[in-house]
């Protein structure tokens, strides 16, 4: 091919795109006319919706932005405790859609793995045996004992029972006893958990 034709000269190509330097936006603070490379929100509740800043600016917006302005003490804590969740719902485990129990029943189980679910016998696997008493477990009667009572207690003999303990061992009945201090721990925390198991 030879470059000195005049067919050559005359042969003009269309780049694919266009390779001019592209502008930006101004720079949106009042009285600046430099390239705005830089956003900044504008406003708690408009997440999408920014300010285009040149990089001075946006540093001096930055600084003196404030996300919680304007809310009380009460709606701060609020707003950061729903953050933990990433503002989604929640509700507490065995209230959901799935709250019923996994039929296993029919599960093939050749080596009776599946017997126990969570230490307490399944009456499914069984097949259509009558419900019967789950097993009371270890750490279950330690507690009973630390309260001073036996297997089979109902919630306002266990209630009945703490109420009794706390104001014999208060460290004000006691003087500030540090043994009976101990004690009254010991006892507390027997009964949050007889209580989380229903028992209190």
């Amino acid at each position: 091919m030879k470059f000195d034709s005049p067919l050559f000269d005359g042969i003009r190509v269309k780049p694919d795109k266009d390779r001019r330097k592209k502008v930006g936006p101004k720079c949106e603070w009042a009285g600046c006319k430099n390239e705005a490379k830089h956003r900044a929100p504008k406003a708690r509740g408009g997440e999408k919706e920014y300010w285009n800043f040149c990089l001075s600016h946006v540093r001096q917006y930055n600084q003196n932005y404030n996300f919680f302005a304007g809310m009380s003490d009460g709606d701060v804590r609020a707003y950061q405790k729903d953050a933990l969740t990433g503002h989604r719902p929640t509700w507490k485990m065995g209230t959901g859609k799935n709250t019923g129990k996994p039929d296993i029943a029919g599960a093939f189980d050749p080596l009776n793995m599946i017997h126990e679910i969570n230490g307490r016998t399944n009456p499914r696997v069984e097949g259509e045996r009558k419900k019967t008493e789950a097993p009371i477990r270890n750490v279950e009667r330690k507690h009973l004992e630390t309260l001073g009572l036996d297997v089979g207690v109902t919630k306002v003999e266990v209630k009945a029972r703490f109420k009794e303990l706390v104001k014999k061992h208060h460290p004000d009945a006691n003087g500030g006893d540090k043994s009976s201090e101990d004690r009254l721990v010991q006892i507390i925390q027997s009964y949050n958990y007889l209580k989380s198991i229903g028992l209190g």
